[in-house]
């Protein structure tokens, strides 16, 4: 492929993607409907730097009501968990866990200003479909930050605040079909 139809190709996935301007680029959940009750690798994806300077901490805040996470890990990057005591303890994989992730942080990294990077965790979500769970992040830069953390409240819709914090929705699982004998 040409340095010409690579930036092309480049140019039009984030496009697609909305990323096209820094005045419309947010933090954004790569996928957005999870099955209630499902394990998921959540993905948070950031766009753009601040203001010229490069990405170098990432932090997720895990909402309410999730008790197991599995923050992935990223080459170049410090990953450390704050972790939070469980309202009833759970036993899971033959283990009773009392605590669970309260934040996920990805520090020391270098995420350049016009690069885009992937934040994820395997997360077992809470079996409530139609709530939704919002992960407020923190995207800390050489110079500045941008506060992924508002959540819609008052008739106002999850785009029309400047920074929002990216979330799942939770849905039901899809109807299962019945197996015919061949």
């Amino acid at each position: 492929m040409s340095v010409k139809n690579s930036f092309a190709a480049g140019a039009a996935a984030l496009a697609l993607l909305g990323f096209a301007s820094g005045a419309s680029a947010h933090a954004l959940m790569i996928q957005k409907d999870v099955v209630a009750g499902s394990w998921h690798i959540m993905e948070i994806g950031l766009p753009h730097g601040c203001a010229g300077s490069p990405t170098r901490t990432v932090r997720i805040k895990v909402p309410d009501g999730i008790t197991m996470v599995r923050p992935q890990i990223k080459a170049g990057w410090k990953l450390s968990m704050t972790m939070k005591k469980m309202d009833k303890p759970i036993e899971a994989e033959g283990i009773t866990y009392t605590e669970t992730v309260d934040e996920i942080v990805w520090a020391d990294g270098n995420l350049g200003d016009l690069e885009f990077d992937r934040f994820a965790a395997l997360i077992k979500f809470p079996n409530e479909p139609g709530k939704t769970l919002y992960f407020k992040t923190v995207q800390q830069c050489e110079k500045g930050e941008h506060r992924w953390i508002e959540i819609p409240s008052g008739g106002k819709k999850w785009g029309e605040y400047k920074e929002p914090a990216p979330f799942i929705q939770l849905i039901a699982s899809p109807p299962q079909q019945e197996a015919k004998a061949p």
